[in-house]
C-alpha cells in the first residue's frame, strides 16, 4: 500500500509542477493474491523451518519432535519460504514462471505445492518433443498443412488465449495451451511430424509465459531474429465456427441420445439425424411420435 501511496504523492508533485499531464499515475489497480505455503509450529507455538519437517503416516515432526501444520503467507516470519533458485536449479526458470501463473487466478490467494510443479514441467517437455526428435535432435516441423480439425482447434485456442491474456487469466491460458499441445502430440504420433502452422503460433503464445524455451524453439524452427517483436497470433474467424454441432435427442422430454448435425442444418436435417440413432429409432418404433420439436443447434424432442 505504501508504494502506491508514494507513487501517487510524487505523481501529484510532478503534476503540480507541470511535468506530467495526468492527475493519477495508474489507470487501474489490480491486487494479486498471496502465495500460501504450509507452516509448522512446535509445542511452544514457535514456527520451525518448514523444509526440515518430515511426515510419516500423516504425522509431522521436526528433529523428532511433533509439530502442527497450518497454511499462511509464504515468508520469513512463518519460516515457510521456498527458494526460487532451488526450483530453477531443478526444473528451470520457465517451469517456475509457468507454475506460479498456473496455480490459480492471479487475484486470489493460492497454496504452493512443490509436487504440482511437475505438471507444467511436463507441458514444456512435451512441447519440446513435438518440435525436436528426442533421439536424433532433428527438428520435425513440416510445411504441410494441418488437418481441418487441428486447424479449427488451433484458431479456437488462439481466440481463447488472447482473451485470457487480456484479462490476466494466465492459469486458464496455460490450460488451453496444454490442450493444444496435447492435440499436437496426437498429430505427431500419427504423422511423425508437426505442421508449422500449428507449431509457430503455439510457440509464440507460450513465449510470454516461458520465454527461454520459446526463444530456443523459435530459433530451431528456422528464425534468426528474436520472437519478442513478432505479433501475437490472430484467430481466423472462419475457423471459429464449427462445421458440425452436437445436439441432444429427447423422447418425451428425456434425453436418449446425442448426435452430430451440420452447423447450418435445417429442421428436417435435425429430425433425420435424430431418427437415425438406433436407440431413438427403437423407441419410436414402439410408439411413434405425434409431435416433433426442433431447436436448431440444440435439441430435437419427440413427443409420443
Amino acid at each position: 500500500m505504501l508504494h502506491l501511496l508514494y507513487a501517487r504523492f510524487w505523481h501529484k508533485v510532478l503534476f503540480d509542477l507541470g511535468h506530467v499531464s495526468t492527475t493519477e499515475p495508474f489507470q487501474c489497480l489490480y491486487n494479486q493474491g498471496y502465495v500460501l505455503a504450509a507452516a509448522y509450529a512446535d509445542a511452544r507455538g514457535v514456527y520451525v523451518e518448514a523444509s526440515e519437517v518430515e511426515e510419516h503416516n500423516g504425522v509431522f515432526t521436526h528433529h523428532g519432535e511433533p509439530v502442527t501444520r497450518e497454511y499462511g503467507k509464504m515468508g520469513k516470519s512463518l519460516k515457510n519460504s521456498v527458494a526460487p533458485d532451488d526450483i530453477c536449479a531443478e526444473y528451470g526458470a520457465d517451469t517456475l514462471r509457468l507454475y506460479e501463473m498456473f496455480m490459480g487466478p492471479l487475484d486470489v490467494s493460492r497454496a504452493w505445492n512443490t509436487s504440482d510443479i511437475i505438471g507444467v514441467h511436463r507441458y514444456l517437455q512435451r512441447l519440446w518433443r513435438n518440435v525436436v526428435d528426442e533421439e536424433t535432435g532433428a527438428v520435425h516441423v513440416v510445411d504441410a498443412p494441418a488437418d481441418d480439425d487441428t486447424r479449427r482447434f488451433l484458431h479456437k485456442t488462439i481466440a481463447a488465449v488472447r482473451a485470457d491474456m487480456a484479462n490476466l487469466r494466465f492459469n486458464t491460458a496455460i490450460a488451453r495451451l496444454t490442450e493444444l499441445n496435447n492435440r499436437l502430440t496426437t498429430v505427431v504420433a500419427r504423422d511423425g511430424s508437426a505442421p508449422r502452422e500449428v507449431v509457430e503460433p503455439l510457440v509464440l503464445m507460450t513465449a510470454p509465459l516461458a520465454p527461454h524455451i520459446g526463444e530456443e524453439l523459435w530459433q530451431l524452427i528456422g528464425h534468426s531474429a528474436t520472437l519478442a517483436y513478432e505479433p501475437f497470433p490472430e484467430a481466423d474467424p472462419a475457423w471459429l465456427v464449427d462445421d458440425q454441432v452436437e445436439i441432444g435427442v429427447q423422447v418425451d422430454g428425456k434425453v436418449r441420445a446425442r448426435v452430430m448435425v451440420p452447423a447450418d442444418a435445417d429442421d428436417s436435417a435435425h429430425e433425420d439425424a435424430a431418427r437415425a440413432d438406433a436407440k431413438v429409432a427403437a423407441l419410436l418404433a414402439e410408439k411413434p411420435a405425434r409431435k416433433v420439436i426442433v431447436v436448431r443447434g440444440r435439441l430435437v424432442n419427440f413427443i409420443r
